[in-house]
């Protein structure tokens, strides 16, 4: 009887003991199995100065800008975009998603409906669509580099975003280099060799690149001077000081459609300019506004071109 009871002892005391032995292995499992459906928790400050939390990554997303769409395509998130902007016209396939109005008049209803896990913007847009935005409760990043640093900046951000990390870095990486291989040409440079550039926006009235532009940073770069480097941001000018500035490359940016390229004819053709050294050496050129004026991996094919406008006895060898 002794020994039946205490082989019942025994068995008592080991089924009391593995009762929380097998309840921490369930929870454990639990645990583990809730880390691998919790998603992970993205905080981020955009470009605005802003500080944004994504519970999650982004399966829907809407782009305003063409130049953010472009972005998105280049990493590879064709899929994910579910709306753009009427101007998002690169690449193609830009062209077949879903429109939500213009760059300045974006239909709020139009992007809601969508159910956008992310809206990407830029700095234009904060002013209103922005808060109109968030009052619907939607996640928005503001993407809006004012320097080449912070283009590439913007690239990583929206990986790092939308999980595309490894391929914003290869992006990124690439530009860096091809950057590098225009600036260690002209870095050397002396100020005779650093010729003087004027850069048309448009020419009623005439329209031109100062200080704090991305347009004049890839002059820059590419071995130039801006004639206008005293200005700052889009300015007006004169014909008479443009004329006095007597610059030696006269460069002007054209788009697409009737009267696109009217700058460059206006360069080629003005009767007052015909004196200058651009003219008389025939130094006047066009470039696409869509490569000079979107902060993407084509604005490294823009400085790539200028560097060959400015100085094609170094880059067209």
């Amino acid at each position: 009887m002794k020994t039946y009871l205490k082989k019942m002892a025994v068995v008592l005391f080991t089924l009391l003991f593995s009762i929380p032995v097998f309840t921490a292995c369930n929870t454990l499992v639990d645990e583990t199995e809730n880390e691998q459906i919790i998603p992970a928790v993205i905080e981020i400050t955009d470009q605005a100065g802003r500080a944004v939390t994504l519970e999650s990554l982004p399966e829907k997303i809407v782009s305003l800008a063409p130049s953010n769409t472009e972005i998105l395509f280049s990493l590879g998130l064709d899929d994910k975009i579910i709306g753009v902007s009427d101007y998002c016209d690169y690449p193609a396939a830009a062209l077949e998603k879903p429109k939500i109005g213009g760059y300045s008049n974006a239909d709020v209803e139009k992007i809601v409906a969508l159910e956008p896990d992310l809206v990407l913007i830029e700095e234009f847009h904060t002013h209103e669509i922005l808060p109109a935005l968030e009052k619907f409760g939607l996640t928005v990043v503001t993407i809006d580099p004012r320097n080449l640093t912070e283009v590439l900046e913007s690239i990583e951000l929206i990986g790092k975003i939308t999980g595309t990390s490894d391929k914003a870095s290869k992006l990124v990486n690439n530009m860096s280099d091809r950057i590098e291989a225009i600036r260690t040409k002209t870095t050397g440079l002396t100020d005779e060799q650093r010729l003087r550039v004027f850069y048309l926006l448009w020419h009623e009235p005439l329209m031109t690149v100062g200080s704090g532009t991305l347009i004049q940073e890839l002059i820059e770069i590419a071995g130039g001077v801006n004639i206008y480097s005293n200005t700052t941001g889009y300015p007006m000018v004169e014909l008479e000081t443009l004329v006095d500035a007597n610059p030696q490359v006269l460069i002007a940016g054209t788009g697409m459609g009737e009267g696109a390229d009217a700058p460059f004819t206006y360069l080629k053709t003005e009767s007052r300019l015909a004196e200058t050294d651009a003219r008389t050496n025939n130094r006047v050129y066009e470039i696409s506004t869509d490569i000079t004026g979107r902060p993407t991996e084509r604005m490294i094919d823009a400085l790539e071109l200028l560097a060959k406008m400015i100085h094609p006895e170094i880059f067209d060898k």
